[in-house]
This record gives C-alpha cells, sequence and structure tokens, in this order.
C-alpha cells in the first residue's frame, strides 16, 4: 500500500483473482498427477486469491476472504500441514500487519482441525522478497522462504522449494527451529535487483547457507518501501534442526545486509523524466526503454498518472513525430469508454488520467488520432507468477509521435503480448518498432530487458516514488537507514542478535 492511500482507489473482491477446486491444484506443477509427489501427498485445495498492488484493501472485503479461507480449513480437516503462497506486503484499512493477523486466523484454524494422528498441522509459506517478516508473522509459520530473484524468474521454484520443505519435514517428523532477525534498513526494489551487487551476491550465499549440515532453508527479505508500517524494514529467517547455526548464520547474513546497506544502487542509471527523454531521443540505439517508476502498478503504483505523457509530448522532436513513442497503461476508465464510443480513425480530445493520484500535474488534454481498440480478454496468470490480469478495455491513441495506451483498469505491460493483444488481434502495437519505448514499470522484466537496446530508470514522482524521503513515512520504526543516515556510525551498530523462534508442539 503506497503511503498517498487518498490517491488510490480502494481494493476490493472484486479485484482479485480467486481460485479454488480442481482450478487451483492445476496452478502448480507439484500438485498435478504426474508429480513424484502425487504417491506420497494428497493435496487439497482451499483458496487462493491474488490482485494487482494498489490501494489498501477494503475491511470488509479482507474479511470476506479471510472467512472463506479459515472456514475452508476447519471443513477440510484433519490436515498435515498447509502450504501458504502468500505476497506479505498487503495493506488492509483497519490493521497495521495484515499478514499477521490473517495467519493467526490460519494457525487457529489448523490448530482447531489437527492432524490425523491428533498432532499440530505445519505451515510453509512461500513469500516474495519485497514481503514484511514481523516476528508476529513468523511466529505460527513453521517454514519460511522467499524468491531469491529480483525479477522475480524463480518466483514458481520459491512455491515448489516451500512445498518439498514441508512434505519432508512431514516424512521426517522434523520441526525445525527458525532463527530471525529485522535489520533498520528499507530500501526500494529498484536499488536490491539481483542482477547487481551486493543483492547479487547476499541472495546468492543463500543456497550456500542452505547446504551446510543442519540447515534446511535461508531467506532474505528487503521489505516493502512503498507502505508506513512499523513492519516495514529487511527481515532474514535461516530454518534448520541446528539451532545455534541456524541462529550463527542468520547473524553473519544480517550483518553483511547492514554493512552494504550505502552500497545498493539502482538497477540501472538514473535521471529526471526530461534528463532521460533527452538522452532517449539523442540515442541512436532503439528501442530506448524509460521506466515511470514512480507510477508502476505492479508495486502498487495508482498507474494513472499523465506525468510522463507530457513530458514526452513537450520534446520538440517527439510531438513533430521526428521522434517516435509508445506509452502503454495509462489507467483512465472514462477516455477509454468515450474512445470506444468514437471508433478506429476518429480525432478525440480527452482529459487523460490524473484522476485517482491528482497530486502529480492532475490530467492531460490529449488530442490525437484512435488507433486502436481491444476489449477485455481473459487471461491466465503469468509465467513468472506475478500480478493477475483478467483483461481489459484498451484505446491506443496517436499524437505526434506518441502512442499513449490507455487502459480501463490499471494493467501492467510487461510482454510482447501485452502491447500486441492475443492472438486472435487486439491492440497489434509491436514496442520494437518505436524508438522510444516508456513504460509504467520500476527494473525491466525479462521481455523487456531483452527487447531494449538501452534504457534509463525515470526517477518520476508517484506513489511509488523511488525518493523514499519524499513521502513522508512517519509509523515505520526508527532509526531506520536511508530516514536516519548517521543512524549507529559512532556506535556498536544496530543489535543484529537472531531471535531463535520455538518450534511449534
Amino acid at each position: 500500500m503506497p503511503l498517498a492511500t487518498a490517491d488510490l482507489e480502494i481494493t476490493t473482491t472484486d479485484d482479485f483473482r480467486q481460485t479454488r477446486g480442481q482450478e487451483l491444484l492445476d496452478r502448480y506443477t507439484w500438485t498435478r498427477p504426474e508429480s513424484d509427489l502425487a504417491y506420497t501427498v494428497e493435496w487439497v485445495p482451499l483458496l487462493h486469491a491474488t490482485s494487482l498492488p494498489g490501494g489498501p484493501v477494503e475491511a470488509e472485503s479482507y474479511l470476506i476472504l479471510k472467512d472463506e479461507l479459515v472456514t475452508r480449513i476447519r471443513e477440510a480437516g484433519p490436515l498435515d500441514g498447509l502450504v501458504y503462497d502468500i505476497h506479505g506486503a498487503m495493506s488492509v484499512i483497519g490493521l497495521t500487519d495484515a499478514e499477521a493477523d490473517l495467519t493467526e486466523a490460519v494457525r487457529a484454524a489448523l490448530d482447531a482441525v489437527g492432524t490425523p494422528d491428533g498432532g499440530r498441522p505445519m505451515i510453509s509459506a512461500a513469500m516474495d522478497l519485497h514481503g514484511n517478516v514481523s516476528r508476529r508473522f513468523a511466529e505460527p509459520v513453521d517454514l519460511l522462504t522467499a524468491h531469491r530473484l529480483a525479477p522475480h524468474e524463480d518466483a514458481w521454484e520459491t512455491r515448489e522449494r516451500a512445498a518439498r520443505h514441508l512434505v519432508r519435514c512431514l516424512r521426517d517428523g522434523t520441526r525445525p527451529h527458525r532463527a530471525w532477525v529485522r535489520i533498520p534498513v528499507l530500501l526500494p526494489g529498484e536499488k536490491t535487483s539481483t542482477r547487481l551487487e551486493p543483492a547479487k551476491s547476499l541472495y546468492a550465499s543463500l543456497a550456500e547457507i542452505e547446504k551446510l549440515p543442519g540447515i534446511l532453508d535461508a531467506a532474505l527479505w528487503v521489505g516493502y518501501a512503498w507502505a508506513d508500517e512499523p513492519r516495514c524494514q529487511a527481515a532474514i529467517v535461516v530454518t534448520g534442526e541446528d539451532a545455534e547455526l541456524a541462529a550463527a548464520e542468520a547473524e553473519k547474513l544480517a550483518r553483511r545486509y547492514w554493512e552494504a546497506r550505502r552500497d545498493f544502487v539502482f538497477v540501472g542509471p538514473t535521471g529526471g523524466a526530461d534528463e532521460c527523454i533527452a538522452q532517449a531521443v539523442a540515442s541512436t540505439k532503439r528501442p530506448f526503454l524509460i521506466s515511470d517508476s514512480g507510477d508502476n502498478p505492479t508495486a502498487g503504483g495508482a498507474g494513472d498518472l499523465a506525468y510522463m505523457l507530457g513530458k514526452l509530448l513537450s520534446n520538440d522532436a517527439i510531438r513533430s513525430g521526428k521522434v517516435t513513442a509508445v506509452h502503454p497503461g495509462i489507467t483512465d476508465p472514462l477516455a477509454v469508454a468515450r474512445c470506444f464510443e468514437a471508433g478506429v480513425g476518429a480525432e478525440v480530445t480527452l482529459s487523460v488520467g490524473g484522476k485517482v493520484d491528482a497530486n502529480h500535474g492532475g490530467p492531460y488534454e490529449l488530442t490525437g488520432t484512435i488507433e486502436a481498440l481491444q476489449r477485455a480478454t481473459e487471461q491466465k496468470d503469468r509465467a513468472e507468477g506475478g500480478a493477475y490480469d483478467r483483461g481489459v478495455d484498451m484505446a491506443a491513441v496517436k499524437s505526434g509521435g506518441v502512442t499513449v495506451i490507455l487502459v480501463e483498469r490499471r494493467k501492467p505491460f510487461h510482454t510482447l503480448a501485452d502491447f500486441l493483444g492475443p492472438a486472435d488481434g487486439g491492440l497489434g502495437i509491436d514496442p520494437r518498432t518505436f524508438d522510444l519505448v516508456v513504460v509504467k514499470i520500476g527494473y525491466l522484466e525479462p521481455e523487456l530487458y531483452d527487447m531494449a537496446a538501452d534504457w534509463l530508470l525515470a526517477l518520476t514522482p508517484g506513489g511509488v516514488d523511488q525518493n523514499l524521503l519524499r513521502l513522508g513515512h512517519h509509523r515505520v520504526e526508527r532509526p531506520l537507514y536511508p530516514f536516519d543516515e548517521d543512524a549507529y556510525d559512532t556506535g556498536a551498530g544496530p543489535d543484529l542478535t537472531a531471535i531463535q523462534l520455538v518450534p511449534l508442539a
């Protein structure tokens, strides 16, 4: 949940893709009949709900999903364990630690049904490394692991690791110890990509720690930078049968992260919007990609800022059409509806964007020609396990050298298919044919990264501004780097002693 919650639409149950029954079993490879685990495990589908990050979840909607999950657990029991596929950065109106609240309810429901032999079921959590792990959240969970790559090309691997850890512990009859450390550092995801040091080495070391005798898993969370809650900071959990070794490894990893806090850099070259556009226009490398990072919908941005659109059309070369650009993903349902009313080929004047987040320039008056229209088409989960895209109505409008893609509901543009549309038609816009591609994103997802001849990360304003100091955090625990840049500089540093969480009986 970004800080400027007044500038974001509330997330409700309608925003969640909800999966149950056989569809949920089909979601994972390790739950299918051909998996080697099928011979030893009976998987019981409960509920999976996911939405594109955005505004805080409405309390009533959260309770509806929470109550259904708890009810399904009670009706499905007894159960030996639960694979907990959870992100870790959900904000709910009225709660300061939504995942902990949910996990306590899940734990209580599991304890109520018990295992077939009268024991206590285990929980194995698979998480996003941009999630938050408070002690309250970690206490009821037996096993915790997280992605080790950013971008999250290992999302499905992480889920399978959590499942296999659970099966292994149940088979061996073990309940591992967990060593938990919080680190007073909060960094934006675009400074913690595992493509670059120091994150690259820190995350690579997790597999080495895992190989140690007595250790089962090591996980590192950078936290979610664009929420304002006490739990938002980095954390480490090392899990294993050797409690002392787990604690020692957690402390060493925490110290390495702390000592490297000033070494984290943006995943690519950066600049202000005008600076990035000028460099891209002057470059001979095509296509040249620019990230509109402050309004990234997959990080929780409103997705309706027209800030970059205005900057593009204020550049003479782009406005004249000498240089072409495509700028996808400005959310504006009213503008999209007007385009459908007018039809392809019509010239329209639209008030674009700035209706949800009105604090960064407001709407932009766009006059242009409607190039293409596409009705919403149901789509499946993205291969990388990211935000679900239910399909949206889209309209492409050309003004000068800019083709802007308007969407009725927030939508990421991470792949060629997002631009081109479904196989049977759609927008048919190929970003590779433009000089500039300006995407509402932070670090580039794999297809965009491979497409880019060159790229820049524009440090634009918005709900997920990369400059955390501009956002006005006031509920995070202090001191916290980078808000307190010089904290601990004259002492021994923060207390990074691992807390050993006692295995649940």
